[in-house]
């Protein structure tokens, strides 16, 4: 995911007995976890357990109705070598504070996924020689904690490297051989196009390799998104590109799509309201997609002041909202009715969303001539000549000229 920082979470036993039920050894203890829906492994939004400030994962649980989070990063070790680390730096190997995370949240009956990549640091895709070496080191992952899920998130600046991307494929595919049941998610960047070149890349390799998972997913932020209705159109445009790239019709290719989006405030500066979320489940829910989630529930919370002075955090939205709105989205998607709500954060003001107040927000997918005026990150800019998806103010003799606050 393109993320403000990336990262990291695990430790009592819990005993089942049922014909779903995995059971692994760790050391000398014995671990055994029941599998969740598939519904609930497709809702869960991503969680940093070690980093940006995480919430208590039971206490979310409770007031929201959620059952499963996504836990986010695996990657290469930061010295280099081809075994899983938490952020490049925690061993799985020898984690305990991932695990007791984890335990946490089955000691209340719910389930975790696992994701791998992330924007940024070193993926075991780049770092691990082939695609069953790479699968190795994700089976560590898989076996440690019990999995019955893992999102392979694969953007920058690995999929652009196409030996990685053929080694997550491939370990994506003997995995999902390997661990019956596995539910496996293919996360990749968004465009108002559906996905770029890259992401295209990506699904060709998928078909290469005779890989289908779970879902593929794209992420419609940070593209020059601007409303619910901007992504919804990129989500139509990634099915006709998952059509025309596996032969599937419309509603299999629903049935194989994801979307994954960022609460509140962009990196770039974008908003993406509950008002937006609802739209964009609306419009999952209608043509039966997959998975809905997103990042993360480590924003999913009011900033002091709300709108944290024009700036995205990795901690809270920088929206007005109560904790917890925008999980509960995601409970709805997974079948489930969120408990009646009890405003914890009660908004005190709205911030300004460019294009209230502002020119016509900026747009990556339109077309922008000399003279031409938009609003973007809070200012008014004019386009010095012919523009289309530089986004204002990213260099400083690019195309836009700022023009003020607005």
């Amino acid at each position: 995911m393109k993320r403000l920082s990336t990262c990291l979470a695990a430790a009592t036993a819990i005993a089942a007995t049922a014909a779903a039920t995995t059971t692994l050894t760790t050391a000398n203890t014995s671990y055994a976890t029941t599998a969740l829906s598939n519904r609930w492994y497709a809702a869960a939004p991503y969680l940093m357990p070690l980093d940006n400030n995480p919430p208590d994962p039971g206490a979310l649980m409770d007031s929201t109705g959620l059952k499963a989070f996504q836990l986010a990063f695996v990657l290469a070790p930061n010295g280099g070598g081809c075994t899983p680390t938490w952020d490049g730096t925690a061993d799985v190997s020898s984690d305990t504070a991932v695990r007791s995370v984890i335990d946490t949240i089955r000691a209340k009956g719910g389930d975790v996924s696992v994701s791998i990549g992330g924007y940024g640091g070193t993926k075991l895709g780049q770092a691990c020689a082939d695609p069953s070496a790479t699968a190795a080191a994700y089976q560590q992952v898989i076996t440690k904690y019990g999995l019955h899920a893992m999102d392979f998130d694969l953007e920058e600046p690995e999929y652009e490297n196409t030996a990685a991307v053929h080694n997550e494929i491939g370990a994506a595919k003997i995995l999902q051989q390997n661990n019956p049941g596995l539910y496996v998610s293919v996360t990749t960047a968004g465009t108002a196009d559906g996905t770029g070149w890259f992401g295209k890349q990506m699904l060709l390799e998928a078909k290469a390799q005779g890989f289908t998972p779970n879902n593929f997913s794209i992420m419609p932020f940070d593209g020059g998104f601007d409303s619910a209705a901007s992504q919804t159109s990129a989500l139509t445009h990634f099915n006709e590109i998952l059509r025309s790239t596996f032969g599937w019709d419309e509603a299999t290719a629903y049935a194989h799509e994801g979307f994954s989006g960022m609460n509140g405030r962009s990196d770039t500066g974008e908003f993406f309201t509950q008002a937006d979320f609802q739209t964009v489940l609306d419009f999952a829910t209608g043509h039966a997609m997959d998975r809905f989630t997103f990042w993360s529930v480590n924003r999913d919370r009011q900033c002091s002041p709300p709108d944290n002075n024009g700036t995205t955090s990795g901690t809270c939205s920088s929206v007005p909202q109560n904790t917890g709105d925008f999980a509960r989205y995601a409970v709805t998607f997974a079948g489930a009715t969120p408990p009646r709500s009890t405003p914890t954060d009660p908004p005190t003001s709205t911030p300004t969303v460019p294009g209230t107040g502002c020119d016509a927000a900026w747009s990556g997918a339109s077309v922008y001539t000399a003279g031409d005026e938009v609003s973007y990150d809070f200012h008014h800019w004019k386009a010095k000549w012919w523009t289309q998806n530089e986004t204002p103010g990213a260099a400083e003799w690019g195309p836009w000229q700022d023009e003020g606050a607005c």
